[in-house]
């Protein structure tokens, strides 16, 4: 079992930036695509940024590409998110997941709790 742990999220204005964090309960983390994915009310969750566990491979969002960076620290199980320049369409629940596989599916193995990103115009 897998435990994800996000933080980071609160209120920004547009144009601002924030960074996500998602810490790992497992020392297998590093064997593990990780992922974020996002909810916005009334909408589906979709898929933002993923990367391979070895760190070299990523994948974007068209929507967020050149905002948002994806990185993790293997030596410290943690995944994170940074995101500039904040859009109001950018406000949703953020997601952490672990899979086994990269790119990350629709469906990963396990999911973090969630953490509110709100961006005011």
């Amino acid at each position: 079992q897998v435990q994800l742990v996000e933080s980071g999220g609160g209120s920004v204005q547009a144009g601002g930036s924030l960074r996500l964090s998602c810490a790992a309960s497992r020392r297998t983390f590093s064997t593990y695509a990780m992922g974020w994915f996002r909810q916005a009310p009334g909408k589906e969750r979709e898929s933002v940024a993923a990367i391979s566990w070895s760190g070299d491979n990523t994948y974007y969002a068209d929507s967020v590409k050149g905002r948002f960076t994806i990185s993790r620290n293997n030596a410290k199980n943690t995944v994170y998110l940074q995101m500039n320049t904040l859009r109001p369409e950018d406000t949703a629940v953020y997601y952490c997941a672990a899979d086994r596989g990269f790119p990350i599916t629709t469906t990963p193995h396990y999911w973090g709790q969630g953490t509110q990103v709100t961006v005011s115009s």
